[in-house]
C-alpha cells in the first residue's frame, strides 16, 4: 500500500544506489508503519533539470515522497520522514561541485484511492 515516489536530478545518476535505496526503504517503512514489506512499492523518476533558489548551477535535488492509507499519527509520519533522509543518506556518493538537497514526505493517499 505505501507508494513510493522519489525524484531526483540526472546528475545524480551514478551516485545515487536507488535500488539499494529502495530495498532498505521498504523494510524501514513497514516496520515503522506496520504493513507488510511486499506492500511496498518504490518508483523513481529522473529530472533532467532541476534549479534549485537562484544557483546557476551545482545545485540538485532528490525529493522522497511516501503515500499511505490514512491512520497514522503525525509522529509516526515525522518519524519516518527522519529515518528516510538518515536512510537516503548513505546511499549518495558525494559528487563534486554538487550540493543535494534531499526532503522527504509522509503523507495520507486521497480517499479516491484503489488498488486491485
Amino acid at each position: 500500500m505505501p507508494q513510493i515516489t522519489v525524484d531526483y536530478s540526472a546528475e545524480l545518476d551514478d551516485s545515487f544506489d536507488r535500488r539499494g535505496f529502495a530495498l532498505a526503504l521498504h523494510p524501514l517503512v513497514a516496520e515503522t508503519v506496520s504493513t507488510e514489506v511486499p506492500a511496498c512499492k518504490t518508483r523513481f523518476h529522473r529530472a533532467e533539470e532541476s534549479v534549485v533558489g537562484d544557483a546557476p548551477a551545482g545545485d540538485c535535488v532528490v525529493n522522497v515522497s511516501i503515500a499511505m492509507l490514512p491512520g497514522r499519527a503525525p509522529e509516526t509520519k515525522a518519524r519516518l520522514t527522519q529515518a528516510v533522509l538518515e536512510l537516503l543518506a548513505g546511499h549518495l556518493k558525494p559528487v563534486d561541485g554538487l550540493t543535494v538537497h534531499a526532503s522527504a514526505e509522509v503523507r495520507d493517499l486521497d480517499a479516491s484511492y484503489r488498488k486491485d
